[in-house]
């Protein structure tokens, strides 16, 4: 196997799976192919005998994890097409073979020490142990805001959001140059980075001044992207929100930010969330809050007063006799969805309503009531505790 088919061939769409796939699941992924496309099951089928090679191969290296991470290193740094830079050409095309990189072992498949010996030799600036390895960069973060109704953030909802970030540009397939073509950054060698004393016999790294920290230069600088070979990109997400969410929280969504490079990870998406008011409910932590009217027969006798729910039927609720204005009782189970799924109360503070507009048998009735306490003032103990202070 050429080292040029090495770093090309997508082993993984090879078995049907993804990156990220665990051991097992390439092991799975690899018996089943294997069982299907086997010579002695599809007898005379050249195809079949074809195909069964390439699954071969592909769980040769992505069933080794020291293969699988010298693959994977390879296919983040040079990409599909196998750019890299020519033996000794340090400001050098990536229009190269790359059968020279690895040595005589890479024609059998066997790289040696691994892609981190090649690029230690390759790459070393001199000064620092061991040299910089061209690393995959992570995509940057995005900040967004969204604005939910009180119901959508008790119950969590699923949103779009439109949001802008740079991505690899399309024009040049993230390349930078207009002909796919650019050189290896002579200043850093195709590191990104620049080696700077400090005494002492340290050194620590910065950012190549020239390249911005890419490693390559466009010697034709796309148009589009200048030849950084970012640009900005617009798409529309559906992101969910999750149930319980609070006014001005901000929620973290890993891998939904701005792509990466050289097949570094995409970055996070943050998500400021702004609460609208509801003309009812309220909200004190995990619990929700209203206020109840009654009136003042149902408070000095006791009764049972039906309350409103959020999104749900309405509770009744036991009023005892003698109830005060102000008091708060509790609907259990009936407020804000916790963090374990669990919820809050709902909290019913209780209004005693004086009406202002009394019929003439109601009239009557507290006429009569007025007259059965009299002698009662309940604002006697108010003027003793205020001669005693």
């Amino acid at each position: 196997m050429s080292t040029k088919d090495f770093i090309e061939k997508d082993y993984y769409k090879v078995l049907g799976v993804p990156k990220d796939a665990t051991e097992a699941e390439i092991k799975k992924a690899y018996r089943k192919l294997a069982r299907e496309f086997h010579p002695d099951a599809n007898k005379g089928n050249a195809k079949a005998e074809e195909r069964f090679k390439e699954i071969s191969e592909a769980n040769d290296i992505l069933g080794d994890p020291k293969k699988r991470k010298e693959y994977d290193e390879a296919r983040a740094l040079f990409g599909n097409g196998g750019f890299r830079p020519g033996p000794g050409a340090a400001g050098g095309s990536f229009n190269f073979d790359l059968g020279d990189l690895f040595g005589g072992n890479a024609q059998s498949g066997s790289f040696g020490g691994g892609l981190g010996d090649v690029f230690g030799g390759l790459f070393n600036r001199g000064g620092g142990a061991g040299g910089t390895r061209t690393q995959p960069r992570r995509g940057q973060d995005i900040e967004s805001e969204v604005t939910l109704s009180f119901t959508e953030a008790i119950e969590g909802a699923t949103v779009p959001l439109r949001m802008s970030s740079q991505a690899p540009c399309k024009a040049c397939s993230g390349t930078g140059d207009k002909n796919g073509t650019p050189r290896v950054c002579p200043t850093c060698v195709g590191t990104g980075q620049v080696a700077r004393g400090s005494g002492g016999g340290f050194s620590l790294t910065d950012p190549c001044p020239d390249c911005k920290g890419r490693g390559l230069i466009a010697e034709h600088p796309c148009l589009q992207c200048k030849g950084s070979g970012r640009a900005k990109s617009s798409r529309t997400m559906q992101v969910r929100i999750p149930a319980g969410v609070t006014d001005g929280q901000r929620i973290r969504l890993r891998g939904k930010g701005a792509p990466g490079e050289r097949g570094g990870p995409a970055g996070d998406l943050y998500v400021a969330v702004h609460v609208g008011e509801h003309p009812v409910f309220g909200r004190k932590d995990d619990n929700l809050t209203v206020t109840v009217p009654v009136t003042f027969a149902e408070a000095a006798l006791g009764g049972e007063v039906r309350v409103p729910t959020l999104g749900g039927p309405a509770v009744t609720l036991k009023l005892p006799p003698g109830t005060p204005n102000g008091r708060t009782m509790r609907a259990r189970g009936k407020g804000a969805v916790r963090k374990d799924g669990t919820r809050g109360d709902l909290l019913v503070t209780v209004e005693v309503r004086v009406p202002t507009d009394l019929s003439g048998k109601a009239r009557d009735a507290l006429e009569a009531y007025r007259e059965a306490t009299v002698g009662e003032d309940p604002r006697a103990e108010l003027f003793e505790a205020a001669k005693g202070a």
